[in-house]
Formats: structure tokens, sequence, C-alpha cells
């Protein structure tokens, strides 16, 4: 049976200017650096250091691993002074076999982590930071000798397939293993399948096997996430217990049409939900599992039901939540922004980890190729065909699933590379970095007119906003809540009239660290979330998401934050999912506004601003908010953002 023990306190870690200090991991040398602008922040190669005593295992019957959730982006392993692993991929679980260079007594550990630039590793050109460190957990593993497989791409060593037809009651699993060790050729594997509650539902035994659930309860979204656990036992040829792993799964039945859009279990299931960068403010990508739950929270609140995880492979615990949330999953590599003719071994890697070790995942609907691949690429058929490639391997490794990818805005829609995957979508920004919201329908509106049977998705839509800017009159780019705010009522009207979209995912839930960044008020500051990179504070807009999206009786006031106003009369707006708002000023009724069918959860009052301070209360059902505003003669500085000389006028990308 397996044990593990946890390794990541205590090491002495040695940083980018030879200082050495004593951390904990997680942890990355990149958490102030590469959060502060400058495209400055330190890559290179720094040394974590410590020593662990040797566990009790049985050298002729057990092996040791060493095992890292994460480490960016390239990793040497030693143990007592042998080098024994070199893993290049910041974003994924490897293992490292340690049994036959483990001492008795302390051993030394020192792992070699680089995150520096390069032609073979992804990614490297990108906008958003690639911090380096040991940034996810490190465990030693003692397991039998004989064992479900642990060094095939950082998988567990077995797989489960669910399959269930539209219209079908029952379902069938087909359940997989691979074992390793002197007794692989006499071991057996038993597979028993249990319900939520823990009731065996099935079992079977062999390293391939097809078990069926009669009247399967499926996992069936935000709604009912149901999900079931698969439990591998190896015995050896006298009945005794070798290995376990238990995995848990969902039974879901799921499509994509082109005009239709997606389909869970039969009927029509619109994915509209976020895009998800991990990092944090003061920390970078070194997340505590409650943060991770803590974002996973955010995200249920505003109802979506669908996450785009880019762009790599998140945290296991986030996947584990996306299950048990109801998230239909986007997952991705970081094969992003530039082709490298020399990282395709590379893409093939990190795919192979994505799929051997998040399979099981009953949210991951989509497995994603790339994202904005054709920024910079200058070889565009090695491009081409390393798209392929990874296209055949996603079918042959799991042809339960689509695959899928992102283009650039500026990727026309004749390109070549919006044609290899399953299906497609577009990270566009018409109405932030071009003018004219009304773009977006011209743009759609060809797509479908010359490429009405591919199905077509939005991948990345949004605009920034800090919550100190305002403005009376928000207008594109200036980074005010109130521009964002028409920015994405605009959008939300666009998707609902257009059911052929079968996903739209928001840029971004959260505000990022993109340290190459320098476009509004805070370098090295993605600004695009509708919660600020501290999660700390809800944005304007994260509520008209709110108000469409959830069922959660609520409302809220705009604007708050702007409290000190010129002008002589505002538009007070609400947002809410009821039906009605009443409308109170200074303590005085003075209308209940009923929901207009053509400007859905919106509601709007215009009101003189009287001098000195206006208390504004709106009051939706049983629910209420309210906001404090206060005239003034002269507009106030800080609500207004200020360029400096060279700062990017537009996007990232347009200094590359």
């Amino acid at each position: 049976m397996r044990t593990y023990t946890n390794l990541n306190e205590g090491w002495r870690f040695t940083g980018p200017a030879g200082d050495v200090e004593t951390v904990d991991v997680p942890h990355t040398w990149n958490a102030i650096d590469g959060q502060d602008g400058g495209n400055d922040y330190w890559r290179g190669a720094c040394t974590y250091e410590r020593t662990f005593g040797a566990p009790a295992y049985d050298a002729t019957s057990q092996v040791v691993y060493l095992e890292f959730e994460g480490v960016n982006a390239s990793a040497d392993v030693l143990v007592n002074g042998t080098s024994l692993c070199h893993h290049d991929g910041g974003y994924s679980t490897f293992r490292v076999n340690v049994t036959d260079a483990l001492v008795a007594g302390e051993n030394s550990l020192k792992v070699v982590v680089d995150n520096s630039k390069n032609d073979r590793v992804y990614p490297q050109k990108a906008d958003f930071t690639f911090y380096g460190g040991i940034y996810r957990d490190v465990k030693l593993l003692v397991a039998s000798a004989t064992h479900f497989d642990l060094d095939y791409y950082g998988g567990n060593g077995v797989r489960v397939t669910p399959q269930i037809a539209d219209g079908d009651t029952d379902a069938r699993v087909e359940v997989t293993s691979w074992i390793k060790g002197p007794a692989a050729d006499t071991a057996n594997v038993q597979v028993v399948l249990t319900d939520g509650d823990g009731a065996e539902v099935a079992r079977g035994e062999g390293t391939d096997a097809t078990l069926a659930i009669a009247g399967a309860h499926r996992w069936d979204g935000v709604r009912d996430p149901y999900l079931y656990t698969a439990t591998f036992t190896l015995l050896a040829a006298d009945g005794s217990t070798l290995d376990e792993v238990s995995v848990r799964f969902g039974v879901r039945s799921f499509r994509i049409d082109a005009d239709k859009g997606f389909f869970l279990n039969g009927r029509a299931y619109p994915l509209r939900g976020v895009s998800r960068h991990q990092d944090r403010k003061g920390i970078g990508n070194a997340l505590a599992p409650e943060q991770h739950l803590e974002d996973i929270a955010l995200i249920k609140e505003i109802g979506a039901n669908t996450v785009r995880l880019a762009h790599y492979q998140h945290n296991q615990v986030f996947y584990d939540a996306c299950d048990e949330a109801g998230f239909v999953v986007w997952a991705e590599i970081p094969y992003i922004s530039e082709h490298m003719p020399n990282g395709r071994q590379n893409t093939l890697d990190q795919m192979h980890e994505l799929i051997v070790q998040n399979h099981h995942h009953a949210s991951i609907c989509v497995w994603g190729l790339s994202n904005e691949i054709t920024i910079s690429t200058k070889d565009k058929a090695d491009m081409l065909d390393n798209h392929r490639v990874l296209n055949d391997l996603v079918h042959e490794m799991d042809p339960t699933r689509p695959t899928t990818l992102a283009c650039y805005a500026m990727c026309g829609p004749f390109n070549k590379s919006a044609f290899v995957s399953d299906v497609v979508a577009w990270n566009l920004y018409l109405g932030w970095y071009v003018p004219g919201l009304w773009l977006n329908k011209a743009w759609f509106g060809f797509w479908r007119l010359v490429h009405k049977n591919r199905a077509i998705g939005m991948s990345e839509y949004g605009c920034e906003a800090m919550p100190n800017l305002h403005s009376e009159k928000p207008r594109r780019n200036d980074h005010t809540e109130e521009y964002q705010c028409v920015y994405h009522e605009y959008m939300l009207k666009f998707f609902d009239k257009r059911p052929y979209f079968w996903a739209t995912h928001v840029w971004n839930m959260f505000d990022f660290a993109a340290d190459a960044r320098d476009q509004g008020g805070e370098p090295g500051m993605n600004h695009k979330g509708l919660v600020t990179f501290d999660r700390k504070t809800k944005k304007d807009s994260f509520f008209i998401y709110k108000a469409w999206w959830s069922d959660e009786p609520f409302v809220h006031v705009c604007s708050k934050r702007f409290e000190s106003r010129c002008a002589k009369s505002i538009t007070v707006k609400a947002y809410s999912n009821q039906p009605s708002v009443t409308f109170y000023v200074n303590g005085e009724k003075v209308e209940t506004v009923a929901e207009n069918p053509k400007d859905p959860h919106v509601f709007r009052l215009f009101i003189p601003l009287p001098e000195g301070e206006c208390h504004v209360e709106v009051v939706a059902g049983e629910c209420r908010d309210e906001a404090t505003w206060r005239r003034v003669s002269t507009p106030n500085p800080a609500y207004k953002l200020v360029k400096k000389k060279g700062q990017q006028k537009s996007n990232w990308a347009d200094n590359e």
C-alpha cells in the first residue's frame, strides 16, 4: 500500500543573487518582481536543498519515489549527489524513483529549478508571468515494488472511461490499469465502482475490463455534479494487497452542434463562463488549497457553468473542485503565442501529461491544443504540422473528448490553423483593442456565412478596469469600471441572441500578473478580471454576470466607488436577477422600475444630484443595496487614468 510523507517544509533556497534563505514550498522567487512591471523579472536557475530521513521501507519489496506536483519550468533532481531526473514543463506532476539512491539515515535532496528563456520548453512568450520555483507540493512516496505504474507521464497507473448515450439509462465504464514490478505477471487487479454514498454498483477484474452501471446517475453540470468512485486493488498471487488507487469519475454524455451549441446529457446546455489564471498578489502561483477553493466559490457565485483553465495544466485541487462544482472545463497546454520548431517534443510531452493525469475528471470536456499561436510564428508549415500531430495524439489517447484551440484576433477566418481541431474558438476584443462593439456582430456574422458547419466559440473577450477609475462618460480604453460594465452588458446580450456559440469565456475571472504589461494605471498587471488580483474587490461587472447567470436573489448598485461627482444629475444603475427594483433617495421612495426585456437585468433611474451627500438605496424583494455620492465642483483626478510617455497604447502583443 502507498504511504506519503510531505516534504514541503524547511528548504534551503539559493536565490537569483546567490542569497540563501530557508523557505517552505509552495514557493516562487518571482512573487514580487514578476508583478511589478518592466518586463524584467528574473529568469534563470535557482536551487532548493533539504535533507530527509530515509522512510521506513523494505528494500526487497518496496520502492520509494519523490513526487513533484509542479516545478516551473525545468527541474534537475539530485539525491545524495546523484542526478536522477530532468523534467521540462512547469505545470504537471512528475516523479523520480529514488530507491537505489537512498542511504540509511539522512539523505540530501537538491532540485535545480530553471525558468530561463529558451527555444524548446513552453511557454516562452505570452501575456502572463512565468513564475520560477517549486510552487506545488513535494511528497515522498513509498509503494510496493509491484504497483500501478508510477513512471508514465506522472499518472497514477489507471484509467476510467465512462460512456453513455443521450437516451440510455445504463452506463458502460471501461477500466484500464498498467502494472509495473517483479510480480506484475502474477498479480491480479480488482476494480470496484461505488456511488456517492459508498455503495457498490459494479465489480470486475483484470487490467482491462468493461463494467456496467444500471440506472446510472449522471454528472449533470452545476445542477447535479454527481460523482462515482473507481477503486483499483492490485493483489498478489497469495491474495495480499500490493497497491490501491481510487479515482472519481462522472457519467455524462455531451456533444457540440455547429448551430445549437453545447449539449449535456441530451439537452442544450450553453456554456457560459470564465477563464482563470492561477496566480495571486504577493505569492505568484504558489497557492495553498484554500485559495484555489476561494476561486471556485467566486466562480460559483456568478453562476458560471464552465471554466477555461488557461493556459496550462492547473492544480489537481482545482480540477477536483470543478468536478464537484459541475463546471465544464476546457483544459489546455501552454503551446502559446509563438511556435518554436525545437519545442515540438515538449508540446507532445505536456499533452501526454495533461491527458494521462486528468483523464478521469468528469468536468473536462475539451482538450485545448494551443492559444494564439499565430501571433509571432514564422515557420507556419512546421506549426501546422505540429498541430496535426498533437490533434492525432489527443484522439489516440482520448477518443471520447473533442479537441479545440483558441485563435488570435488577427488570425483570419480562413487561417489553416483554425481548421485542425474538432471545434474552434476565437480570442476577440472588439470594442476594447478595436473600436466598435458592433464589430462582434460583423465578425461572427461573416464566420457563420462562410463556415456555418464549423462550431465556433469565444474563448476570450473582455476589457480592463481598475476599481479606482471612473467616468460620467465612459469610453473605450479609459480603464474605468463604468466602461467595463458597458462592454459586458453588450456582450451578454450579444451571446443571448446567438445560441450557436458552443462556449463563451470571459477574459478573465481575476486580474493577473503580466510583467511585460504597462497599459493601465498599474504596471505589470492585466486588469480584465471581474475580481481584483487579491480577490478582495468584486468589480461592478462581476454583478452583471451574476444577474444573468445566477439564481441567487440579489441587487447591486453600480459606481459605488465613484463617490465624488460633478454632474448635477446622474443615472443610478443597478443590477439584479429580480423582476423589479425600487429606488429610494435620501430615505424617500422615488420609483419602482420593472425589468426592460431589451436591457435584461439592468435597472436605471435618472435623478438630480443635490448639493452635499445623496444616499440611494435599492430594494429588490428581500435584497437591498446602497450607495452614497457627493456632488463636487472639481473632478477628482484620481478617477482618471494618467498615461505615461511611451506607455503601451493597446495590447501587449503590439510590442512583439
